[in-house]
């Protein structure tokens, strides 16, 4: 099994840019699919961004394209996310999944998640 562990998170003014890190331990991070994922209060999880087990393939959801940006460093064990250009409605805990998902953009198709971090933005 992977555990998860994210870091990064705070509160920014809109405009602004955070990076988001999740450091792996356990098994082999690099045997796994990495998703980003978010959730607000009253609100379903939501897809963010997933990147293939090498790093060649990545997934965003259209309200962040061009904003944010996925990577992962297999060697580090550890994955990232770059946000850019922030605005009030990116506010929410943000996690970190890993898992072997027929699907990427699925929330149900993870297997491991870390424990969240919350990123607040500020208007």
């Amino acid at each position: 099994q992977v555990q998860l562990v994210e870091s990064g998170g705070g509160l920014v003014q809109a405009g602004g840019s955070l990076r988001l890190s999740c450091a792996a331990s356990g098994r082999t991070f690099s045997s796994y699919v990495n998703g980003w994922f978010r959730q607000a209060p009253g609100k379903e999880r939501e897809f963010v961004a997933a990147i293939s087990r090498a790093g060649g393939t990545t997934y965003y959801t259209d309200s962040v394209k061009g904003r944010f940006t996925i990577s992962r460093d297999n060697a580090k064990n550890t994955a990232y996310l770059q946000m850019n250009s922030l605005n009030v409605e990116d506010t929410a805990v943000y996690y970190c999944a890993a898992g072997s998902p027929d699907f990427p953009t699925r929330h149900a198709e993870y297997a491991y998640w870390g424990q969240g971090t919350q990123v607040t933005v500020s208007s």
